[in-house]
């Protein structure tokens, strides 16, 4: 069974920055794509999460519009970690960040999120 634990976020004031990070229990992690996600305060559906970034089993990264230029996604596969690098951060960056996994025949799963307030 794969569990997904996001830690990091935090309080942060406008400007500043955080390091999200993924931990991966389970099997074959590297098999997966990895993604993080947020979900602005007021959603209320897990459709209406945003993609902030993903990386595949082949460390090919892709970012979501909102975050572009201003986060970083990595991971170690020894360490069955992704990390989500946030700088320069605005107040419209609060939200929940969700950690996904995905793997075509693995299965797709969620994490329980971490919240990112950012507020001076």
């Amino acid at each position: 069974q794969v569990q997904l634990v996001e830690s990091g976020g935090g309080l942060v004031q406008p400007g500043g920055s955080l390091r999200l990070s993924c931990a991966f229990s389970g099997r074959l992690f590297n098999w997966y794509t990895v993604a993080w996600y947020r979900q602005a305060p007021g959603q209320e559906r897990e459709s209406e999460r945003e993609l902030v970034a993903s990386i595949t089993n082949d460390f090919a990264t892709n970012y979501g519009d909102s975050l572009k230029g201003r986060s970083t996604i990595s991971r170690d596969n020894p360490k069955n970690t992704v990390y989500l690098q946030l700088d320069n951060l605005k107040p419209e960056d609060t939200a929940v960040y969700y950690c996904n996994a995905i793997e075509q025949y693995l299965g797709n799963y969620w994490g329980q999120g971490t919240q990112v307030t950012v507020s001076s």
